[in-house]
Protein backbone atom coordinates (compact mmCIF):
# COMPACT_ATOMS: atom_id res chain seq x y z
CA UNK A 1 0.00 0.00 0.00
CA UNK A 2 1.41 3.43 -0.65
CA UNK A 3 2.29 6.09 1.86
CA UNK A 4 -1.67 7.43 2.37
CA UNK A 5 -0.15 11.11 2.85
CA UNK A 6 1.92 11.05 -0.57
CA UNK A 7 -1.39 9.62 -2.38
CA UNK A 8 -3.93 11.85 -0.52
CA UNK A 9 -1.40 15.09 -2.32
CA UNK A 10 -1.80 13.65 -5.80
CA UNK A 11 -4.05 15.23 -7.25
CA UNK A 12 -2.86 18.22 -6.15
CA UNK A 13 0.21 17.63 -7.61
CA UNK A 14 -1.35 16.50 -10.81
CA UNK A 15 -2.81 19.78 -11.35
CA UNK A 16 0.54 21.78 -10.40
CA UNK A 17 2.64 19.56 -12.31
CA UNK A 18 0.65 19.58 -15.77
CA UNK A 19 0.27 23.63 -15.29
CA UNK A 20 3.78 23.97 -15.24
CA UNK A 21 4.46 21.65 -18.18
CA UNK A 22 5.46 23.11 -21.90
CA UNK A 23 4.19 21.70 -24.89
CA UNK A 24 5.75 21.08 -28.58
CA UNK A 25 5.10 20.78 -31.99
CA UNK A 26 6.83 17.54 -32.51
CA UNK A 27 5.96 15.85 -29.10
CA UNK A 28 10.02 15.81 -27.64
CA UNK A 29 9.88 19.54 -26.24
CA UNK A 30 8.81 20.68 -23.21
CA UNK A 31 6.16 18.89 -21.45
CA UNK A 32 2.51 20.91 -22.63
CA UNK A 33 0.59 22.60 -20.25
CA UNK A 34 -1.77 20.38 -18.26
CA UNK A 35 -5.47 19.94 -18.33
CA UNK A 36 -7.23 21.31 -15.41
CA UNK A 37 -10.89 19.23 -13.74
CA UNK A 38 -14.07 21.62 -14.81
CA UNK A 39 -14.77 24.22 -12.01
CA UNK A 40 -18.05 23.70 -9.89
CA UNK A 41 -20.26 25.64 -11.92
CA UNK A 42 -22.57 27.93 -10.16
CA UNK A 43 -24.05 31.74 -10.70
CA UNK A 44 -22.50 33.94 -13.17
CA UNK A 45 -20.76 37.02 -11.49
CA UNK A 46 -22.05 40.05 -13.53
CA UNK A 47 -19.03 42.73 -14.19
CA UNK A 48 -19.33 46.57 -13.00
CA UNK A 49 -21.90 47.08 -16.39
CA UNK A 50 -22.79 45.57 -19.36
CA UNK A 51 -20.61 45.45 -22.28
CA UNK A 52 -21.43 46.71 -25.58
CA UNK A 53 -21.92 43.89 -28.17
CA UNK A 54 -19.43 43.56 -30.84
CA UNK A 55 -20.98 43.49 -34.20
CA UNK A 56 -19.30 40.33 -36.52
CA UNK A 57 -16.08 41.28 -38.41
CA UNK A 58 -17.58 41.68 -42.17
CA UNK A 59 -15.29 40.56 -45.05
CA UNK A 60 -14.65 43.01 -47.83
CA UNK A 61 -17.78 41.94 -49.55
CA UNK A 62 -19.47 43.43 -46.54
CA UNK A 63 -20.60 39.67 -45.01
CA UNK A 64 -20.15 38.28 -41.73
CA UNK A 65 -16.97 35.93 -41.71
CA UNK A 66 -17.03 32.68 -39.95
CA UNK A 67 -15.14 32.74 -36.72
CA UNK A 68 -11.71 30.71 -36.48
CA UNK A 69 -11.87 26.92 -35.57
CA UNK A 70 -10.57 25.99 -32.23
CA UNK A 71 -8.63 22.78 -32.52
CA UNK A 72 -8.82 22.12 -28.81
CA UNK A 73 -12.86 21.40 -29.44
CA UNK A 74 -13.84 18.54 -31.07
CA UNK A 75 -14.49 19.29 -35.01
CA UNK A 76 -17.95 19.47 -36.54
CA UNK A 77 -19.02 20.66 -39.88
CA UNK A 78 -17.45 19.74 -43.13
CA UNK A 79 -13.50 18.35 -43.39
CA UNK A 80 -10.66 18.46 -45.64
CA UNK A 81 -10.40 15.93 -47.44
CA UNK A 82 -7.18 13.63 -46.72
CA UNK A 83 -5.48 13.56 -49.55
CA UNK A 84 -5.79 17.58 -49.29
CA UNK A 85 -4.09 17.94 -45.41
CA UNK A 86 -0.91 19.00 -45.69
CA UNK A 87 1.20 21.28 -43.74
CA UNK A 88 2.31 25.04 -44.90
CA UNK A 89 5.97 23.45 -45.00
CA UNK A 90 7.27 20.45 -44.63
CA UNK A 91 5.41 16.82 -44.76
CA UNK A 92 3.54 14.75 -42.61
CA UNK A 93 4.09 11.41 -41.37
CA UNK A 94 2.19 8.33 -41.94
CA UNK A 95 0.96 8.48 -38.67
CA UNK A 96 0.25 11.77 -38.49
CA UNK A 97 -1.66 11.70 -41.66
CA UNK A 98 -3.97 8.78 -39.56
CA UNK A 99 -4.42 10.86 -37.06
CA UNK A 100 -5.66 13.47 -38.85
CA UNK A 101 -7.93 11.82 -40.80
CA UNK A 102 -11.37 13.32 -40.15
CA UNK A 103 -10.12 15.93 -37.77
CA UNK A 104 -9.73 18.72 -39.53
CA UNK A 105 -12.55 21.45 -40.43
CA UNK A 106 -12.31 22.93 -43.87
CA UNK A 107 -9.91 26.53 -43.23
CA UNK A 108 -8.42 25.37 -40.33
CA UNK A 109 -4.34 24.77 -40.19
CA UNK A 110 -3.74 20.71 -40.05
CA UNK A 111 -0.75 21.43 -37.72
CA UNK A 112 -2.95 23.22 -35.19
CA UNK A 113 -5.11 20.02 -35.03
CA UNK A 114 -2.05 17.77 -35.14
CA UNK A 115 -0.11 20.13 -31.97
CA UNK A 116 -3.30 19.24 -29.74
CA UNK A 117 -2.96 15.57 -30.07
CA UNK A 118 0.87 15.66 -29.64
CA UNK A 119 0.01 18.08 -26.45
CA UNK A 120 -2.02 15.02 -25.07
CA UNK A 121 1.15 12.79 -25.66
CA UNK A 122 3.49 15.46 -23.64
CA UNK A 123 0.64 15.35 -20.97
CA UNK A 124 1.03 11.85 -20.63
CA UNK A 125 4.56 11.58 -20.66
CA UNK A 126 4.72 13.82 -18.09
CA UNK A 127 2.55 12.53 -15.84
CA UNK A 128 3.42 8.74 -15.93
CA UNK A 129 6.61 9.77 -14.79
CA UNK A 130 5.57 11.44 -11.80
CA UNK A 131 2.77 8.90 -10.92
CA UNK A 132 1.44 6.24 -13.15
CA UNK A 133 -1.55 5.58 -11.40
CA UNK A 134 -2.47 9.73 -11.70
CA UNK A 135 -1.67 9.25 -15.83
CA UNK A 136 -4.25 6.40 -16.17
CA UNK A 137 -6.56 8.06 -13.67
CA UNK A 138 -6.55 11.10 -16.08
CA UNK A 139 -7.55 8.94 -18.83
CA UNK A 140 -10.24 7.03 -17.12
CA UNK A 141 -11.83 10.18 -16.05
CA UNK A 142 -11.32 11.99 -19.56
CA UNK A 143 -9.28 14.71 -17.93
CA UNK A 144 -7.04 14.67 -20.52
CA UNK A 145 -9.35 14.22 -23.31
CA UNK A 146 -9.59 12.55 -26.85
CA UNK A 147 -6.29 10.47 -25.16
CA UNK A 148 -7.20 7.17 -26.89
CA UNK A 149 -7.20 8.48 -30.39
CA UNK A 150 -4.04 10.57 -29.71
CA UNK A 151 -2.16 7.25 -28.14
CA UNK A 152 -2.67 5.46 -31.07
CA UNK A 153 -1.68 7.76 -33.91
CA UNK A 154 0.98 9.91 -32.45
CA UNK A 155 2.72 8.22 -29.12
CA UNK A 156 1.90 4.30 -29.01
CA UNK A 157 4.28 3.62 -26.18
CA UNK A 158 1.19 4.78 -24.18
CA UNK A 159 -0.79 2.35 -25.34
CA UNK A 160 -1.02 0.49 -21.81
CA UNK A 161 -1.95 3.21 -19.90
CA UNK A 162 -5.43 3.47 -22.08
CA UNK A 163 -5.91 -0.44 -21.99
CA UNK A 164 -5.66 -0.36 -18.45
CA UNK A 165 -7.96 3.06 -18.05
CA UNK A 166 -10.96 1.03 -20.07
CA UNK A 167 -11.25 -0.69 -17.39
CA UNK A 168 -11.26 1.58 -14.25
CA UNK A 169 -14.04 3.78 -12.80
CA UNK A 170 -13.83 7.44 -12.31
CA UNK A 171 -16.01 8.59 -9.79
CA UNK A 172 -19.76 8.28 -10.20
CA UNK A 173 -22.33 5.84 -9.85
CA UNK A 174 -22.02 2.52 -11.83
CA UNK A 175 -24.62 -0.09 -12.54
CA UNK A 176 -25.22 -3.04 -14.24
CA UNK A 177 -23.43 -4.18 -17.12
CA UNK A 178 -20.77 -1.38 -16.50
CA UNK A 179 -19.80 -3.34 -13.52
CA UNK A 180 -16.91 -5.57 -13.60
CA UNK A 181 -16.22 -7.93 -10.64
CA UNK A 182 -12.87 -7.90 -9.43
CA UNK A 183 -10.08 -5.81 -7.14
CA UNK A 184 -9.29 -2.24 -7.50
CA UNK A 185 -7.04 0.29 -5.97
CA UNK A 186 -7.67 3.97 -5.40
CA UNK A 187 -5.80 5.99 -7.63
CA UNK A 188 -5.04 9.99 -6.05
CA UNK A 189 -7.55 10.12 -3.63
CA UNK A 190 -8.76 13.15 -1.75
CA UNK A 191 -9.42 13.53 1.83
CA UNK A 192 -13.23 13.29 1.45
CA UNK A 193 -12.96 9.86 -0.48
CA UNK A 194 -16.34 7.31 0.20
CA UNK A 195 -17.57 4.62 -1.72
CA UNK A 196 -20.44 2.07 -1.79
CA UNK A 197 -21.24 -1.40 -3.29
CA UNK A 198 -24.79 -2.40 -3.35
CA UNK A 199 -26.47 -5.91 -4.22
CA UNK A 200 -30.22 -6.76 -5.31
CA UNK A 201 -32.90 -4.74 -3.61
CA UNK A 202 -30.26 -2.06 -3.27
CA UNK A 203 -28.34 -4.00 -0.44
CA UNK A 204 -25.34 -2.85 1.29
CA UNK A 205 -22.65 -5.24 0.45
CA UNK A 206 -19.90 -2.98 1.49
CA UNK A 207 -18.34 0.54 2.14
CA UNK A 208 -15.29 2.59 3.09
CA UNK A 209 -14.14 6.23 3.55
CA UNK A 210 -10.78 7.92 4.16
CA UNK A 211 -11.46 7.60 7.75
CA UNK A 212 -11.29 3.78 7.25
CA UNK A 213 -8.12 1.52 6.43
CA UNK A 214 -10.57 0.15 3.66
CA UNK A 215 -10.68 3.20 1.30
CA UNK A 216 -7.57 2.54 -0.70
CA UNK A 217 -8.51 -0.84 -1.85
CA UNK A 218 -12.00 -2.51 -2.97
CA UNK A 219 -13.48 -5.42 -4.50
CA UNK A 220 -16.61 -5.67 -6.60
CA UNK A 221 -18.04 -8.85 -5.89
CA UNK A 222 -20.27 -10.93 -8.43
CA UNK A 223 -23.46 -10.14 -6.69
CA UNK A 224 -22.87 -6.35 -6.73
CA UNK A 225 -25.45 -4.37 -8.56
CA UNK A 226 -24.25 -0.54 -7.80
CA UNK A 227 -20.68 0.95 -7.21
CA UNK A 228 -20.68 4.42 -6.20
CA UNK A 229 -17.47 6.51 -5.76
CA UNK A 230 -16.97 10.00 -4.48
CA UNK A 231 -13.51 12.08 -4.12
CA UNK A 232 -12.17 9.34 -5.21
CA UNK A 233 -11.04 10.28 -8.34
CA UNK A 234 -10.77 6.92 -10.01
CA UNK A 235 -10.07 3.32 -9.18
CA UNK A 236 -7.60 1.03 -11.17
CA UNK A 237 -7.74 -2.44 -11.57
CA UNK A 238 -5.23 -4.64 -9.19
CA UNK A 239 -2.87 -6.59 -10.55
CA UNK A 240 -2.49 -3.51 -13.29
CA UNK A 241 1.26 -2.36 -13.50
CA UNK A 242 1.71 0.49 -10.15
Amino acid sequence: MRNPLLAGAVVVMTTAALAACGSSADGNGPEAAGAQRPAASGPAVPGPSAATPTPPATSSAGEPEEPAADPSTPATGPKTPSDAITPATGTFTKKQKEYLRDRVPKGMDPAAVLQTGQETCDKLRYLVKADRDTAVGAIATEEIPDAADAVAGLCPQHQDLVDEAAYAYPDGVHAGKKLRPGAYRSASPTAACSWRITGAGGKELSSGSSDTDVSRKITIPTSARTFTSTGCYAWLPEGAKG
